[in-house]
């Protein structure tokens, strides 16, 4: 799972300009994404992809957008489905995506904490 310095770099400047706090950290051969404190979003193999939700997901599968698959089309689905690339370039577009994203983010962080209470 690789990500060109290139391709990084497009999608952090992007984000930079829709949201607020954005940082990227190296993880697993891809990139994390963070709001602050709130994971969003990852890129693996120069894809960018939004961390969904039962909320969220059917804009992404409307779109024909598919989930991550870090082990392959066989393997495991995680809750990150792909960004469309018109979405990527268009920043008003952007911002409501990465939002609902960063929601979501947020939403599963509180249930981790009320699980552990």
């Amino acid at each position: 799972m690789t990500v060109t310095a290139t391709y990084r770099a497009f999608v952090l400047e992007h984000l930079t300009r829709a949201l607020p706090d954005i940082r990227a950290r190296d993880m697993f051969g891809g990139v994390g994404i963070y709001c602050g404190t709130t994971f969003f979003a990852l890129i693996g193999n120069d894809v960018l992809y939004f961390k969904v939700d039962e909320r969220t997901r059917h804009h992404y599968e409307a779109k024909g957008m598919g989930p991550f698959r870090p082990f392959g089309e066989g393997g495991e689905v995680m809750q990150y489905y792909e960004v469309p690339a018109e979405v990527i370039e268009e920043q008003d577009a952007l911002r409501l995506w990465a939002d609902d994203a960063v929601a979501v983010g947020r939403r599963a962080k509180q249930r981790k904490v009320k699980r552990a209470s």
